[in-house]
Order: C-alpha cells, then sequence, then structure tokens
C-alpha cells in the first residue's frame, strides 16, 4: 500500500483525477442562470446553523440518505400521498432524517433570488451540506452544481441500499464498493460523524453487549441516557465535540469510544488499513478536511440527472 505521506497530493491534483466522472456536473453551472443562486444558499444554511446547532448535521445527512439511494437526484425529499410511498419512511429515514423545513426555507429562498425555478432540491441538498460542514468550521470545497431532481423515489431502495449502524466492515465496505467508493472514502465519509446525534436504539446493543469493542467508562456515561428498555429517541452525541467539524471522532475510534456498531468498526486496533487511516485522520486535520471534500464530490456525482432527464421541482416534496 502507498505510504500515507500519499494522502496529501495538492487538492487539485485529487480533484483532476474525478473530473471525467464529473464531467456532466460544473462549480460554475449557475454562474450565468442565476449568479445569487449558491450564495443564497449558503445565508439561509448559515441562519438555520445559527438557530440549531444540530442542524448541520441533519443538512448533511439528508445529502448522504439522498445519494445512496440511485444517485444525488432529490428523492429523498417526496412526501408520500395515497398513491406514491416514497423513502421517508423507510426504515433508515423514518423519524429520523430532519431538516425538511429547512430544505424548504432555501428553495423559497433561491426561488425568489433566481426569479424562478431554477435550482434543483437535488442541488439544495448538495450544497447545503457543504455549508452546513463550512458552518461548523470545517474547510470549504467546491461542490459540482447542475443535477435535476427525480419524478420518483424508491423506498425499498432506500431500506436495501443506506448503509445501517449496526453494519459490520465487510458490509459497510461492499455498500460502498457498490457506489463506486472505496475503502478511504468510506473512512473519511464516516467522519462525517463527527457533528450530530445518534437515537439510543441505533446504538443500545453496542453499549451493552459489545463489552471488548467499547471503553467501559464510555458505555457507562451513554447508558445514562440510553436504557435497556426505554427511551428509544433519546439522543447521544456521535463524538465528544458534537457540534464542531473537526477530528475528534477518528480520536475516539482510537480509543474505543465510537457511538455506532458502524464506527467503531472501521478501527479495530489490528493495524488493518482502515485502522491506519482512522489514526492517520486522528492527527491530521487539514487533511480530513481537504479529503472529505473530495469524497463528498465523489459521492455527490453518483448518478446525478442531468440534460434533459429529470425536472427541476417547484416543490421539493412533490413532483411537478
Amino acid at each position: 500500500m502507498a505510504s500515507f505521506s500519499s494522502l496529501v497530493l495538492p487538492f487539485t491534483v485529487i480533484i483532476a483525477s474525478l473530473v471525467p466522472s464529473i464531467a456532466q456536473l460544473n462549480p460554475d453551472y449557475y454562474n450565468k442562470l442565476c449568479p445569487q443562486a449558491l450564495s443564497t444558499i449558503r445565508t439561509t444554511v448559515e441562519q438555520a446553523v445559527a438557530r440549531e446547532r444540530r442542524m448541520g448535521a441533519s443538512l448533511l445527512r439528508l445529502h448522504f440518505h439522498d445519494c445512496f439511494v440511485n444517485g444525488c437526484d432529490g428523492s429523498i425529499l417526496l412526501d408520500d400521498t395515497p398513491t406514491f410511498t416514497g423513502e421517508k419512511t423507510a426504515g433508515p429515514n423514518n423519524n429520523s432524517v430532519r431538516g425538511f423545513d429547512v430544505v424548504d426555507q432555501i428553495k423559497a429562498a433561491v426561488d425568489k433570488a433566481c426569479n424562478g425555478f431554477v435550482v434543483s432540491c437535488a442541488d439544495i441538498l448538495a450544497v447545503a451540506a457543504r455549508d452546513s460542514v463550512v458552518a461548523l468550521g470545517g474547510k470549504f470545497y467546491d461542490v459540482q452544481v447542475g443535477r435535476r431532481d427525480a419524478r420518483t423515489a424508491s423506498r425499498g431502495a432506500a431500506n436495501n441500499n443506506i448503509p445501517a449502524p449496526t453494519s459490520d466492515f465487510n458490509a459497510l465496505l461492499s455498500n460502498f464498493q457498490s457506489h463506486g467508493l472505496a475503502l478511504k472514502d468510506l473512512v473519511v465519509l464516516s467522519g462525517g460523524h463527527t457533528i450530530g446525534l445518534a437515537r439510543c436504539t441505533t446504538f443500545r446493543s453496542r453499549i451493552y453487549n459489545e463489552t471488548a469493542t467499547i471503553d467501559a467508562s464510555f458505555a457507562n456515561s451513554v447508558r445514562a441516557s440510553c436504557p435497556q428498555s426505554s427511551g428509544d429517541n433519546n439522543l447521544s452525541p456521535l463524538d465528544a465535540s458534537t457540534t464542531s467539524f473537526d477530528t475528534a471522532y477518528f480520536g475516539g475510534l482510537v480509543r474505543k469510544r465510537g457511538l455506532l456498531h458502524s464506527d467503531q468498526q472501521l478501527y479495530k486496533g489490528d493495524g488493518s488499513e482502515g485502522d491506519r487511516y482512522v489514526e492517520f485522520y486522528s492527527g491530521n486535520e487539514e487533511a480530513f478536511w481537504r479529503d472529505f471534500g473530495v469524497s463528498m464530490i465523489k459521492m455527490g456525482s453518483m448518478g446525478p440527472l442531468t440534460g434533459s432527464n429529470g425536472e427541476v421541482r417547484k416543490d421539493c416534496r412533490k413532483i411537478n
């Protein structure tokens, strides 16, 4: 394996290697269509995160859960109707993903700024994810835009394609590879858990049953807010600095303080390649910020609708 010094290649060099896969998307897509589009999204995100710091993690998660289901097409935003069942009620999303009201606010603001329906809901999710990272202390990266919105969604695909918090390492890696992502992407994108909270029901088994892979004092502290038989929706932070986009998540994994089973699976203390990535990022904040941007761009290029495919929704919650 290449040495970890190779992870610090210039950002532009790494981006250049991705260009063929994202040729249909462009960071300058809205420059002529609506020059105010991206700044309007940023302002609305900054206001939402200022009101509630947790919202940054929620907006980031929406983009993840959108992209992992048939590509980054805004399908997660579609509401169920009497004749249509979308992704919001799928197991990984139901009573869990949030921030839809903020997306509505962004959509209204950007449509007003652009004097029409120019910016897709899928692009709003991608840009809002980046702006959330920056609002919480991470580094800026150029988002590729020009996506269009799906006219359908799949609850079944959401159930099958979004990685579960109980997933073991092999299942996680297989899932990411099936989406064209590599081990490095798995580790660095999981670093998005440096912000946000998780529900008791997603980590209860870990804190009570995984005694060999969890720090005892950490498990005891989390049990206080997550009883064995109640409090499913009680929340605990995913790392020690849950509103700061930093490397505390990786440091926690090294100390067996990963909250989710799927998180701790990235670091087993056996010297594996996954371990080496975790150790590297735990001590290299700049490298994490840079590589996170690269992997987000790579993820954001999964299955975009462009050209005449899909539509630009007038309302992110329903097709035109």
